[in-house]
Order: structure tokens, then sequence, then C-alpha cells
């Protein structure tokens, strides 16, 4: 796929949005809607549904995807195989809310990460939408490696 695919994640996968959105993919996480609305959002945006409702999956052809599995790593597999997904740490997405990511330097992150997280990193992220800080710590190591080891 030479454009990178964008997802509509129903209530079920809320890990999976999640870790998309980590992976730097466009990602809206639909909870408390009826399926026609989630039918809508998907193709008025272009997404691709991610869901384990099969007949939903069914009702969005081509550009439904049935997950199979419970399990998250099976989920994040699944999905890596079926779309060619490569995380991107660059493009990481905000988990809270999908918005993008913009680099700040640490003066501006003040007050709104711990001090540990100052002193210990030069580099530091905002949510552009909800205004949610991120920074690479040793958090960052294990998502890292989660996503090599898949």
């Amino acid at each position: 796929m030479t454009e990178r695919p964008r997802f509509a994640v129903d209530e079920m996968l809320g890990s999976l949005a999640r870790w998309l959105r980590i992976m730097g993919y466009d990602t809206v996480y639909t909870r408390d809607r009826t399926d026609s609305a989630i039918l809508d959002l998907a193709k008025g945006d272009g997404r691709f549904l991610l869901t384990r409702d099969r007949e939903l999956s069914k009702r969005m052809g081509e550009m439904g995807f049935y997950v199979e599995s419970d399990d998250l790593d099976e989920q994040l597999r699944q999905a890596r195989s079926r779309f060619q997904l490569e995380a991107n740490a660059e493009r990481s997405r905000c988990t809270v809310c999908n918005g993008e990511l913009e680099v700040v330097p640490p003066e501006k992150a003040k007050g709104h990460v711990p001090e540990g997280a100052l002193e210990n990193h030069t580099s530091f992220y905002v949510c552009l939408a909800c205004g949610k800080f991120y920074w690479r710590g040793s958090h960052w190591r294990q998502i890292s490696k989660r996503l090599e080891d898949l």
C-alpha cells in the first residue's frame, strides 16, 4: 500500500486502537455507537473498519476486517499482516484522542511532566488536539520491544 491506511476500530478493540496509534496510524476508536453509526463513520472517512463482530465486518465489505483473536499480540499480528503495517515512532499519535504529536523542548513540557522526566530527557511531544504530553522513557523501550517481537 502506498498510502498509509486509516482505521475505525469498534469498542471491542480498544487496546488494538491504542497500539495502532502508537505505531503511527490514524485510528478512530468508536464507543457507544450503533453499528450503523460506526459504518457511516468508517465509510464517510474512507477508513478500514476493524471489528470482532463478523457480521459488522461483512457489512463494511472490502473495507471491513474481522479480527479473529481476543489476544492483543495476535490482533496486532493479524492487522500487521493484512495491512502491511510498520511502526513509525516519528508518526506516533496520541493514545488518548488520536491527535497528531508535535516535538516540544523541555521548557514547554515543564509543569506537564514529572521532574524526573525533565531531568532525563531532552525531547517531549505534545498532542495538538488534547494537550497530553509524552516522552520516550523506559515505557518506550518496552513498547518498542513488544513491536519488534511481533
